[in-house]
């Protein structure tokens, strides 16, 4: 019984995440109104506020709900046998890219980033630091990966250069969202153009 309500819980949780990104979409993030995210989703508003206490708390679900996904899809690219860095970094980030964009707009990331650089000291800012780590520590594993298997030179210190290529991922992932005009093919072709001349210094034999 307490698994069928842990699903029940888990089930009501993705509905108003959905709803309230939907809405988002629609309206904006600022004229998006509590009242309407629990009408969409079929709760009431106080269910909401069991769920939620306020709407950067749904927004910050949102991202870790976004970078959860993305984490577990990095770690079967890692876990896979690859011949060459290239391959296996563009892929990667490629997957970072393509799925940024599948629950957030780019007008929600820039209120997401907004409020983690405007309040440093908060939760919201201290989780999405967190998660920024966490995907940073994931390209890191992926070169770290890929020298036990004899792909990237020995000599080659994986921490620093990874952590080198996800700044520059993010950094990018900033002027992205920033530029309504531009499309998530052209990001990744201008990141693969930047971190080329990386690869091919990393790469052994």
């Amino acid at each position: 019984m307490s698994g069928l309500r842990a699903q029940k819980k888990a089930d009501k949780n993705r509905r108003i995440l959905e709803a309230a990104t939907t809405l988002f979409r629609k309206v904006g993030y600022d004229s998006a109104r509590i009242e309407d995210i629990a009408e969409m989703a079929g709760v009431s508003v106080g269910t909401f506020y069991n769920y939620f206490k306020n709407k950067g708390d749904m927004l910050m679900a949102t991202v870790s709900m976004e970078v959860e996904e993305v984490l577990a899809a990095g770690d079967a690219i890692i876990a896979r046998e690859h011949e060459d860095v290239a391959s296996a970094l563009f892929e990667l980030i490629g997957k970072y890219y393509d799925h940024s964009l599948t629950y957030l707009s780019k007008e929600m990331w820039r209120t997401a980033m907004s409020l983690s650089i405007a309040q440093p000291e908060t939760p919201f800012s201290q989780r999405y630091t967190a998660l920024d780590h966490r995907l940073s520590k994931q390209v890191c594993d992926l070169f770290e990966a890929l020298q036990s298997r004899g792909v990237v030179r020995k000599d080659i210190d994986c921490t620093a250069t990874g952590e080198l290529v996800f700044n520059n991922v993010n950094m990018m992932f900033i002027e992205f969202v920033k530029d309504e005009d531009m499309d998530v093919d052209g990001l990744k072709q201008e990141v693969e153009r930047q971190s080329q001349p990386l690869v091919w210094m990393m790469s052994a034999g």
